[in-house]
Formats: C-alpha cells, sequence, structure tokens
C-alpha cells in the first residue's frame, strides 16, 4: 500500500510528511534526529502542552491578538487532545537536543492541523493556521516547556501523595493490629531488647508521613509559571496583558495553584525546583527501600529464618525448588528505589548543566522526573494492596524469640 504524503516546508527545505499525520515537518526531522530510546512523550505532559496552547490561545483572544475564528479552532483542537484525542500524534523522543523544541513543535503542529481540519480545510495548509505565528503567539519553548513541565508533574505528585497516604494508612492499621506482639528488637542485626511489633509497623508509617509533608512541600515549588517569558525571560513579543491573563486562564483551566513568577529570567535559567522535587522523592525511595529490606528480613525462613511475619505469597517462586515463594513486591519496591535513586542523579547533573540563559538539557531532566512520580506512584500502590494490608504475625515465634534472648536482662541494667 502507497501512503500518501503532504509536502511540507521549514528554513532548511522542502520535505514529504505523511498525509495522515497532525504532526508536520519540524516533528518529522526530529524522528529522524533523535531516534535515542524509542520512548514517547508522557500523557500528563501531553496533557499539559495541550493546556498551554489552549490558555495561550484564550490570552491571545481575550487581549486581541488572535483572530477569535482562529483562536476559537485552537481551542477546540486542544480541549480534543483533552479527551484523549490524537495522543499517538505525539511522537517525539523523550530524549532530544533542543531544549524541549520538538516537544514545543510536535504540539504546536498537532493543534494547528487539527484547527485547520475543523475549519474547513486540509492538514498542512498553515496559511489557515499557522503552528508557530497562531499556535505558538507569544510563547518560546523556553516558558511553553517548563510550564508544561511543572503541570504535569504537579498532576503526578498529587497522585503520587494520594498513593503514599494509603500506604501510611495502611502501616497505621498494621501498627493498631500488632501493638500487644512483643519481639525481639535488633540493632547490626544482632539481638537488642524487646520492642512491639506494632512500634516498628509505627515508625514506617512515621517515615511516610514525613515523606509525604516533603513531597507536597517541593511539589509547591513548581507552582510559579513563567509563561510570557519568550525565550529568555523578558518577554519579548508577549503583550503585558497576555502575560497576566495566560496565567488566570492556566490556573482556571487546569484547576491547579498557579502563580506567575517574580522573576521570569531566574524562572527560564534555572531549574532548582525540579532538583527540589527529585530529592523528595530520592528519600521517599530510600525510606521505602529501607521498610521494603526490613520486611524481608522478617519474613526471611520459613523454616531457617526469622519467621516473625508473613508476607502475602504471591506467586511461585522457583522454577526448581519446589514449594518456594519470595517476596516479590518487597523485592520491586527496592528496585523502583534504585531507579529513582539513579534518576535524581540525572536530573541534578542535567540541572547542573544548564548555561547562562536557559538549560537545554529539560528532556533528560523531564524524563526521568516523570519517570520517578510515575514508577513510585505504581509500586506504592501495588505494595499497599499486595503486601503490606495482608502481612500477619507469626505471634509464638516472636514470644519464643525474645524468651531465648539475654536482651529482656537489660531491663534490670542499673
Amino acid at each position: 500500500m502507497v501512503v500518501p504524503y503532504r509536502r511540507e516546508r521549514d528554513l532548511l527545505g522542502d520535505r514529504e510528511v505523511p498525509q495522515d499525520v497532525y504532526y508536520g515537518i519540524q516533528t518529522a526531522r526530529a524522528l529522524d534526529n533523535f531516534p535515542i530510546t524509542g520512548y514517547k512523550p508522557h500523557r500528563e505532559l501531553i496533557m499539559a502542552l495541550a493546556h498551554v496552547k489552549k490558555a495561550a490561545a484564550q490570552a491571545n483572544v481575550n487581549v486581541k491578538r488572535l483572530n477569535p475564528r482562529i483562536g476559537n479552532a485552537i481551542v477546540a483542537a486542544c480541549d480534543e487532545i483533552l479527551e484523549g484525542k490524537f495522543i499517538d500524534q505525539f511522537v517525539v523522543d523523550v530524549i532530544q537536543g533542543g531544549a524541549g523544541t520538538s516537544y514545543n513543535m510536535n504540539a504546536n503542529e498537532v493543534v494547528a492541523n487539527r484547527a485547520i481540519e475543523l475549519l474547513g480545510g486540509k492538514k498542512g495548509d498553515y496559511v489557515q493556521v499557522s503552528p508557530n505565528t497562531h499556535v505558538n503567539m507569544a510563547q518560546s519553548t523556553n516558558d511553553a516547556f517548563p510550564t508544561a513541565i511543572k503541570i504535569a508533574a504537579l498532576k503526578l505528585s498529587a497522585t503520587l501523595v494520594q498513593s503514599l497516604n494509603g500506604l501510611g494508612q495502611a502501616l497505621e492499621e498494621k501498627e493498631q493490629e500488632f501493638d500487644g506482639i512483643i519481639k525481639m528488637g535488633r540493632t547490626h542485626l544482632q539481638d537488642a531488647v524487646p520492642i512491639r511489633l506494632g512500634q516498628e509497623f509505627g515508625a514506617w508509617a512515621c517515615a511516610i508521613s514525613r515523606d509525604i509533608k516533603r513531597i507536597q512541600a517541593a511539589a509547591s515549588g513548581l507552582q510559579t509559571i513563567s509563561m510570557g517569558a519568550t525565550a529568555v525571560g523578558t518577554g519579548l513579543n508577549a503583550d503585558v496583558e497576555y502575560i497576566d491573563e495566560v496565567t488566570e486562564i492556566l490556573a482556571a483551566n487546569t484547576k491547579l495553584p498557579l502563580a506567575r513568577t517574580a522573576n521570569m529570567v531566574d524562572s527560564t535559567q534555572n531549574t532548582d525546583v525540579y532538583v527540589g522535587l527529585s530529592s523528595a522523592l530520592k528519600i521517599c525511595a530510600v525510606d521505602l527501600s529501607k521498610m521494603a529490606n526490613d520486611l524481608r528480613l522478617l519474613a526471611s525462613g520459613p523454616r531457617c529464618g526469622l519467621n516473625e511475619i508473613n508476607l502475602p505469597a504471591m506467586q511461585p517462586g522457583s522454577s526448581i525448588m519446589p514449594g518456594k515463594v519470595n517476596p516479590v513486591m518487597a523485592e520491586v519496591v527496592n528496585q523502583v528505589a534504585f531507579q529513582v535513586i539513579g534518576n535524581d542523579l540525572t536530573v541534578t547533573l542535567a540541572s547542573e548543566a544548564g548555561q547562562m540563559e536557559l538549560n537545554v538539557m529539560e528532556p533528560v531532566l523531564t524524563f526521568n522526573l516523570l519517570q520517578s512520580l510515575d514508577i513510585l506512584s505504581n509500586v506504592v500502590k501495588v505494595f499497599t494492596a499486595r503486601c503490606v494490608k495482608g502481612i500477619t504475625a507469626n505471634v509464638q515465634r516472636c514470644r519464643q524469640m525474645v524468651e531465648q534472648s539475654v536482651g529482656i536482662i537489660t531491663a534490670i541494667n542499673p
């Protein structure tokens, strides 16, 4: 089957683009230039870009810079994306050169071509709706893309906090359930003094509570955005009224407490707010991994280990050893933690690599930050449902180990 093409032009010349796609020539060039990971843009980032383009069009119409007929078509196209349509048209690789220009132009082209269709035209007829002149009006990649990153990260942070709240509640319930069970406490993996099993679960719940507060505090730094900063934060080509208008519209549309940054040059240059959030995620990952390690030790055995608790049996553990069941849910927590810790290093290095008025490494920073938010939320959810809630205690085993230990003698130490 022969695929029909349309011909588009940019400053580098002409190029054929498949007739049925909604992206255009700049996205096609990005596909050629960056066949790196095979990963496509995160869905929340696509939605955030659609919100940015919609709010910009609404604001530009309001300040009488954009023809309402074109602006309304852009808004309608963005609404369709926000409904989940055309997601497959966002195709650029997550790691790319250009500070996110390929992300931004992918969005501009998809919105423009759909808006053209809504006006009765054919894809590629950019005289009707231009990706640059109309969809990207009063914007640069350098303010539109970071704003989209912040919106996506805020949405995913809220999801993670919800998952962590569920875990914290489950741990508190186990704290109450196991409050009367005495067991041996251990330091250096050696017998120490008795402790209640519930106290161990309560300590983990406290750590998760701190993680929630830390993530919420770090995420709040993403609520200030720089729409209207354009290329270097000076607001060149953006109407003064537009700058205030677009922020208010974006806050209303996303239902997020977004506000205009006090210093747009700072917001364009610096990416420390992402490092702050990534750091909070890393600390959360460390706490989760430590908890998972403890649970694996407490459930070790069952015949030749500590065997103080039972983790739910989720799947057979060996292809050769009969009857073996492994602590797979705790193990997956460890592995997600390792990934998040590694992602944090990438975010840190990418942020440090900024130069002068812009950080061009935001694509890899964004990929790692959003992945950390995603996988942490996912693993916390399944860990809570498929492990923590089903933990039971081996009461007699706990008592036996206390009675066999010399640790209780410490109680009479003067």
